[in-house]
């Protein structure tokens, strides 16, 4: 963003319908990221909560439901109820234990946050610049109307 800023009420009523147009573009854009990032933090929110709770000495020995993806899961059981294997993304899992696992998730979880604190501050003001030239348009449209209403008068 260079900063600089256009004064609306001198460009073109098609100019501004684009300008309109690309700022609802990016809007849509960004509260999708919002969306879906939000989403992976409850991911990440969930792996702490079944490390936690899943991963204990009552389950060794036991038959458990693994998930292989998000509606699909297999009987086994736990090698170890100290040890994880951790998507560190990209298909690679890496071997932690249960505490280095919620930690490596709570990190996510806090680096997400701050990015959807961040995220959330730039919505807003696209949704304010939107508001802003939807407005101007509104003025333009309602001036036009009244000209050609005057227009209509005078040949009358």
């Amino acid at each position: 963003m260079s900063g600089q800023q256009i004064d609306l009420t001198t460009l073109p009523l098609d100019t501004l319908a684009q300008v309109k147009k690309q700022l609802d573009d990016e809007l849509e854009h960004l509260t999708t990221s919002f969306t879906k990032l939000r989403q992976a933090q409850t991911r990440f929110k969930e792996c702490i909560i079944s490390v936690k709770t899943g991963v204990n000495d009552s389950c060794a020995g036991k038959t458990l439901l693994i998930p292989l993806t998000t509606s699909l899961y297999v009987p086994g059981e736990l090698s170890s109820t100290s040890h994880v294997m951790v998507d560190v993304g990209t298909g690679y899992y890496v071997e932690k234990t249960t505490t280095d696992a919620v930690k490596f998730y709570a990190a996510k979880v806090d680096v997400l946050s701050k990015s959807l604190i961040e995220l959330e501050k730039v919505v807003a003001q696209k949704g304010q610049n939107v508001r802003v030239v939807e407005e101007v348009i509104r003025r333009r449209v309602m001036e036009q109307q009244q000209q050609q209403g005057q227009g209509g008068e005078e040949k009358a």
